[in-house]
């Protein structure tokens, strides 16, 4: 009986595309991305990656020096459902099951009505090990809760202080 590895049966994430067309393989290394910021909502802690592209951008004072991020930059918000530790001799949230990467890529030519950026959403079964394309993710999905910073070049998250 021959066994099938593990990698064998794993999932391409990276094959996936959204409804848009927006490719998870466009964000390929994120998991290794460094960290730009950190979020908290009563639901969800979430964790802001982008890629060497934009962080270059942001220690250059994008987008506090009133320019854009360049086009090529990408981030990447990991989502996970928090959970109080157990281990930890003070109360404090730490993540638990993953749920969702939400993707943001500039590329002005492909997103010109909303801003030069594109969004998806490429949500997380944990009990399949799987990821899926949002089908209610267009590229603009994002776009209208960001036109709120949209002096920031539409990104919430500044470069926090380490």
């Amino acid at each position: 009986m021959e066994r099938k590895s593990k990698l064998t049966n794993a999932q391409d994430k990276y094959s996936l595309k959204s409804p848009s067309g927006i490719a998870f393989s466009d964000f390929r290394g994120y998991e290794d991305w460094a960290v730009v910021s950190s979020a908290r909502t009563d639901e969800v802690l979430k964790v802001i990656v982008a890629n060497p592209t934009m962080v270059e951008a942001y220690k250059a004072g994008v987008p506090g020096n009133a320019r854009p991020f360049p086009d090529g930059s990408k981030i990447v918000k990991l989502q996970w459902k928090p959970k109080k530790s157990t281990e930890a001799p003070f109360v404090v949230d730490v993540p638990d099951v993953f749920t969702q990467a939400f993707v943001i890529e500039k590329d002005s030519k492909r997103f010109p009505k909303s801003g030069g950026w594109g969004y998806a959403v490429f949500n997380y079964e944990a009990a399949s090990d799987k990821f899926t394309a949002d089908p209610k993710s267009p590229s603009d999905c994002g776009h209208a809760c960001h036109t709120a910073v949209k002096a920031q070049d539409y990104i919430f998250h500044p470069y926090q202080k380490r």
